[in-house]
């Protein structure tokens, strides 16, 4: 059963790369608190931490989004769902992950994931910039 996820998989990244782009994933990692140096006057060297990832990036249609700009809409003007292949992914995307496509900055609002079996196929990304 695994294969079958793997090869599932492999054809999402396929098609997601014919189809789509490449993109830089990247995310700063947590810094604790404690670690600053009240006497030196330094904390720790926070480093971001980045890969490479193939996405194709959609506009929502007005039934997912509701009335764009709505009170309390979830959906604002310009926001893109961005589906994002997860094979060959040293991380999965969290919500403080940036992602830089075709020169634009996309903040992550939501995620969902295609994940049957335990075995990440796409990643389904409210993209926000």
């Amino acid at each position: 059963m695994s294969a079958f996820y793997d090869r599932m998989a492999a054809t999402a990244l396929r098609l997601i790369a014919q189809y789509g782009q490449a993109a830089t994933l990247t995310y700063t990692p947590e810094v604790d608190p404690d670690d600053y140096d009240p006497v030196t006057g330094t904390g720790p060297v926070v480093v971001p931490v980045s890969q490479a990832g193939q996405l194709i990036l959609l506009d929502y249609t007005a039934a997912e989004s509701g009335v764009i700009n709505a009170s309390g809409s979830l959906v604002q003007q310009g926001d893109k769902k961005i589906m994002l292949a997860a094979k060959g992914l040293a991380w999965p995307p969290t919500m403080t992950t940036t992602i830089l496509v075709d020169g634009l900055t996309w903040t992550i609002v939501n995620i969902k994931s295609t994940n049957p079996a335990g075995t990440p196929l796409v990643f389904e990304l409210h993209g926000r910039r």
